[in-house]
């Protein structure tokens, strides 16, 4: 079990993609990168076989902001993409939001 004080010490944000590449040391990894209001990052999320670039630009996704960096197949990831993964198909969804609300507000 996770205590209440251990969840809010997690900062999960809205974010916004602006830029999806190709990973060179992967098939199934994109990196993308970020928008948390006035900060930018790049991010590694697991999502290529369900989504393609041009799905992706400009969503706005439940992105976990103050996960340890790890570095993924060489490339550093600053965060991590929420997603839910179906329990019958095994396809992922990306978490988003349903109404406008500004890059870096927190989702509590």
């Amino acid at each position: 079990m996770v205590t209440f004080d251990e969840f809010k010490n997690m900062e999960i944000v809205i974010a916004e993609i602006l830029k999806v590449k190709e990973h060179p040391n992967a098939d199934k990894l994109y990196i993308l990168d970020v928008s948390i209001g006035d900060e930018e990052k790049k991010v590694i999320a697991g999502i290529k076989t369900n989504y393609s670039k041009e799905e992706l630009k400009g969503k706005k996704v439940v992105l976990l902001n103050n996960l340890e960096p790890a570095n993924i197949r060489g490339e550093e990831s600053n965060g991590m993409i929420l997603a839910a993964q179906d329990s019958d198909s095994g396809k992922i969804s990306v978490l988003t939001i349903d109404k406008p609300v500004s890059n870096g507000s927190r989702v509590s």
